[in-house]
């Protein structure tokens, strides 16, 4: 039934903290599994992009655009697709994203034209970014007990962590053992068991209704703000930072998205309240993730560079020498890091998470530029074990954005915060990479052989993102509180309260 002329709908949650244990954690795997897959595409085509190349004769400036246009449509949806699912239902949004995006790996395992598989790689960052937008809002409407919540993020977060070392791995294998096409095919059996299992194991929501946020203009200006910016930073590697094609669409991305906050200051049903940037939490969480992610790109890119131009390592073989930082990523974020952040707080495991990172980027400054030098038991494996930071960092970090959202903006936050993630990812592959080769092509025109050349432009990226690691790390010391808990009002929370009394 509507509400009445003049009044917000609340959005309804099946009580999630009466149902029952196996139902919570049922519905904790499909959002688990779904960020699984899409994490997993993201890292897989890139060990199958010289397969893809060859087969479907792709130049190499268009063979980009298989990464770019995932990248473009991810990364620009996630906001809107985020309000969305808290006007529509999170669940309905969650359904339709994981549908559309198996669809798609559908139509990109069969393409046989580069034309079809750039379109089908789009079609599946839309249906990711639904889907993994309303992910965290639906997480933390099921789990409303901190330790429990904790948990919950921890495995949410290690899902995302591991899943792009298991990516490079079993790119390597698909593509060896049998063809390209298997990456994207590999999505439909776990792209319909998630929906299967979704339909009865995620809490319904009828959402807040379409007039709750109704916003088509905010809507045009962030989506095309976003994809400009995006689209702007992707390409800059090709035309160079200071090039017309990045200055003047980076100048325009920046016009649409100032355009975007006045309308949402001044509009009726904003599509994104800004009363959501007043919490410390979510503002400074958002923007130490940016950081962070931009400068961890150094250590998932660049590390698997060097493994296979420098030391000559294989596709699948480079995916295996990264494991170990999946596996300590992995026992840190499951084993350890909630009842740390039950114990000492999210802000104190940050900061401890962020130390421990500065210091891996550090040691990569001094691997060996010879492949007769390097010895990776010596040189790299300590890195790996370090990596046990990000296990301590994401789940904290998580926590912290979501615990500032108002239930009914959870999922616009999860939105943004998966946004930044990538606005992060993105700013770390044009601002990084570009230091590296240019490092990288000033030593080889000056003689330099090509390992020590590559290796240098290395350690400069390296560096670049152990500071960008340390201004996040001043960030959260200054900005960053206690973590603010919304209260809520549902019948069993009340309940919970005075049981405790």
């Amino acid at each position: 039934m509507p509400p009445p002329t003049g009044e917000t709908a609340v959005p309804t949650i099946s009580a999630p903290a009466s149902a029952p244990s196996r139902s919570r954690l049922l519905a904790l795997g499909v959002l688990a599994t779904g960020m699984l897959m899409t994490v997993l595409d993201g890292s897989i085509v890139t060990v199958a992009m010289p397969a893809i190349q060859s087969d479907l004769g792709f130049t190499p400036a268009g063979l980009s655009w298989v990464v770019n246009a995932y990248l473009i449509a991810f990364g620009s949806l996630l906001l809107l697709a985020g309000r969305l699912g808290d006007m529509i239902g999170r669940k309905r949004m969650f359904l339709v994203g994981t549908g559309v995006f198996t669809a798609a790996s559908l139509l990109a395992g069969a393409a046989a034209s580069p034309g079809v598989l750039i379109a089908a790689r789009f079609l599946q960052g839309v249906g990711s970014a639904m889907a993994s937008a309303v992910s965290l809002g639906i997480l933390v409407t099921l789990f409303t007990e901190p330790r429990e919540r904790a948990k919950a993020i921890a495995v949410f977060s290690f899902t995302g962590a591991a899943g792009a070392s298991i990516g490079q791995v079993l790119g390597g294998v698909l593509t060896d053992a049998l063809t390209w096409n298997w990456i994207f095919f590999i999505n439909l059996p776990i792209g319909i068991a998630t929906l299967l299992v979704a339909l009865p194991a995620l809490p319904g929501d009828r959402g807040l209704g379409p007039k709750a946020g109704a916003d088509a203009l905010g809507a045009l200006l962030v989506t095309s703000g976003l994809m400009l910016g995006i689209y702007a930073v992707v390409k800059v590697e090709e035309y160079g930072a200071a090039s017309a094609h990045t200055l003047g669409f980076g100048a325009l991305a920046l016009a649409l998205l100032a355009g975007f906050l006045v309308r949402q200051a001044t509009a009726k049903n904003p599509l994104m309240p800004l009363r959501i940037f007043r919490s410390r939490s979510v503002s400074g969480a958002n923007l130490v993730q940016m950081l962070m992610v931009a400068a961890l790109f150094s250590f998932q890119l660049l590390v698997a560079l060097y493994l296979q131009n420098v030391l000559g390592y294989g596709a699948a073989r480079t995916g295996l020498a990264m494991l170990p930082a999946a596996a300590v990523i992995g026992a840190v974020s499951l084993g350890a890091s909630a009842r740390l952040n039950a114990r000492f707080g999210e802000r104190n495991v940050l900061l401890a998470g962020l130390v421990l990172l500065v210091g891996v980027l550090g040691l990569l400054t001094r691997i060996p530029g010879q492949a007769d030098r390097a010895n990776y038991l010596t040189d790299l494996f300590p890195v790996m074990l370090l990596a046990a930071g990000f296990g301590l960092a994401l789940p904290a970090l998580t926590s912290l954005a979501m615990s500032g959202a108002k239930e009914e903006d959870a999922g616009l936050a999860s939105g943004l915060f998966n946004t930044t993630q990538q606005i992060g990812m993105a700013l770390g592959i044009a601002v990084l990479s570009t230091l590296a080769a240019s490092r990288t092509e000033s030593l080889t025109a000056a003689g330099r052989p090509a390992a020590e050349a590559l290796t240098s432009g290395y350690h400069l990226a390296f560096a670049a993102g152990a500071g960008l690691l340390v201004t996040a790390l001043a960030v959260a010391f200054t900005v960053l509180r206690r973590p603010e808990r919304i209260p809520r009002n549902t019948t069993a929370e009340r309940e919970a309260r005075l049981a405790a009394l």
